[in-house]
């Protein structure tokens, strides 16, 4: 008596190659920065972060366009960013600035890590939030800001004032300020503009290509100075639109009763 082979369905083992290698890059970056920070190298350190954040952008779209996405790329990706966007930058603010506050006090002296230890913890809940509600909340908003950004704006802090030749203990508490406020906006629930709804795979207007040449042409001009400006703009349109909607919410409320007794 012959028995009929059964047809298993096996799952398919490995990784896919060309996305997780520009996740590998990313994790490179961030790896890269933390060593270039403990040698007092902070300017290499900041670019570092902001290469890493580059190739996280790039990581996802390949996936995206040539159909390899999978669930150990989403996890391999978080990882990664929780040390390119969540430790490095910390680490890199500690050593340029905040480990000042060691020779402080007491108190104020363990200011310095808790500030950065704050940060990372934000960026670790951040990730870890976005993990959870990935893909049941409005793709063209963040929920908090973005861990690259908030990264982008602690880097960038070192490479602009390093750029314009103050040290670390000079900006102390605007860096602690910048450092705290980005770890506290990436758990929050202020909304922030994505940009996912912009598709690549559609024809765009000659003068959308223009816009970005014109941009990197403005960014090559004074790299530190652009990218920390237009970072900050982009960090600070959160608060000013949640501002705003309150506001118009209160208005709103306002009229309502206004309305409801208004005779017919």
């Amino acid at each position: 008596m012959t028995t009929e082979p059964t047809t298993q369905h096996r799952r398919p083992r490995g990784v896919y190659l060309l996305p997780n290698l520009f996740t590998t890059a990313a994790l490179f970056c961030g790896f890269y920065a933390i060593i270039a920070a403990l040698q007092g190298r902070f300017e290499p350190a900041a670019i570092a972060v902001f290469v890493a954040m580059v190739l996280d952008g790039l990581d996802g779209r390949v996936a995206r366009l040539t159909h390899t996405e999978s669930e150990f790329g989403a996890e391999y990706d978080s990882m990664a960013d929780l040390v390119s966007f969540g430790l490095a930058p910390a680490l890199i603010m500690y050593e340029w600035s905040l480990g000042a506050t060691v020779s402080m006090g007491p108190f104020l002296s363990k200011l310095g890590w808790l500030a950065a230890f704050f940060y990372t913890v934000m960026a670790a809940m951040r990730l870890a939030r976005f993990n959870v509600q990935h893909g049941s909340t409005d793709k063209r908003y963040f929920i908090g800001l973005p861990s690259p950004s908030a990264a982008a704006i602690v880097s960038g802090t070192v490479w602009f004032g390093t750029d314009l030749g103050f040290s670390g203990t000079q900006l102390l508490w605007p860096a602690m300020v910048i450092t705290v406020s980005a770890g506290a906006l990436m758990f929050s629930k202020i909304l922030y503009f994505s940009f996912k709804q912009v598709d690549l795979h559609k024809r765009v207007p000659f003068a959308s290509a223009l816009l970005v040449v014109l941009t990197l042409v403005v960014i090559s001009i004074d790299p530190p100075k652009v990218l920390f400006s237009g970072f900050l703009v982009y960090v600070l349109s959160g608060p000013v639109l949640f501002l705003v909607r309150l506001r118009q919410r209160a208005r709103r409320r306002a009229k309502a009763p206004n309305e409801a007794v208004e005779p017919k």
